[in-house]
């Protein structure tokens, strides 16, 4: 049976797997589910409905799955689903969806520390971490393993591709590259995210294939990115490695653009 401090408030219609532990002062709104491992320590507040899987960590004062913060909301349910072992530091803010047609979506292994915040529709993959006071707007979507420095400020419909890292109090109107450091106000490109590259165990011969595509996208001068990438594609070399093909996929599918 789940353990649930007397101080807690948890809703008859909250679903809780039998080894959830409930905290001091704690409050689990209708229609919230917990997988089994789930931890809130004290004071975190989640609403619903909203489905959590198991061994997510809330630290105090994280408020997760309340409603939209969108002025369009029309008090509809709407919905927020999370994956496992995700860990929602102090202050920590996730919205539920804005519509009950689309959903808020938290995948596993990922870190909010202090006072990140995360928007409605946002979409978020796996290992990914928001720095302190990181802030991602409503309909962002977070590639797998992508790093968001403390302050850095997203916009609405920004896309951060994978292994991506934004640099502390950066300003995002547009696409962030996958693999790429961006950085500023507004951001640009600076560099191959190479040592996160070589965490994660990419080989050499891959991000040597990934530099060159930087160089040829984001560091020609005269040209722009478009006559980049037909550069990057004849590469004989480059052109047909994987890494670089999902560069340019992920360039020719941007909306908003990208920052170079």
């Amino acid at each position: 049976m789940a353990k649930i401090h007397p101080t807690a408030i948890v809703d008859p219609g909250a679903e809780l797997a039998e080894d959830v532990v409930v905290g001091p002062y704690c409050v689990v709104g209708d229609k919230v589910r917990l997988g089994s491992g789930c931890v809130l320590h004290s004071h975190v507040v989640l609403g619903g409905p909203s489905t959590f899987g198991a061994r997510n960590e809330f630290f105090p004062f994280s408020v997760i799955g309340l409603k939209t913060q969108d002025l369009k909301y029309k008090g509809e349910p709407t919905f927020l689903e999370v994956g496992d072992d995700n860990v929602f530091r102090e202050n920590c803010n996730i919205n539920r969806s804005t519509t009950a047609e689309t959903k808020t979506v938290i995948g596993s292994n990922n870190v909010f520390l202090i006072n990140s915040h995360c928007g409605h529709e946002c979409i978020v993959g796996n290992h990914c971490i928001f720095s302190g006071f990181a802030g991602v707007a409503g309909h962002c979507h977070i590639g797998d393993w992508a790093i968001i420095g403390g302050f850095a400020a997203l916009h609405q419909f920004v896309r951060v591709g994978e292994h991506a890292m934004v640099g502390g109090c950066a300003r995002i109107p547009q696409d962030v590259p996958p693999y790429m450091i961006a950085e500023g106000f507004p951001a640009t490109v600076r560099a191959v995210n190479s040592i996160g590259l070589q965490r994660r165990g990419i080989s050499e011969d891959d991000i040597r294939a990934i530099k060159f595509a930087y160089k040829k996208l984001f560091l020609v001068k005269g040209t722009n990115i478009h006559d980049g990438i037909e550069t990057v594609q004849s590469d004989p070399t480059y052109g047909s490695n994987s890494y670089v093909q999902n560069l340019i996929r992920f360039l020719h599918e941007s909306e908003r653009g990208c920052i170079h």
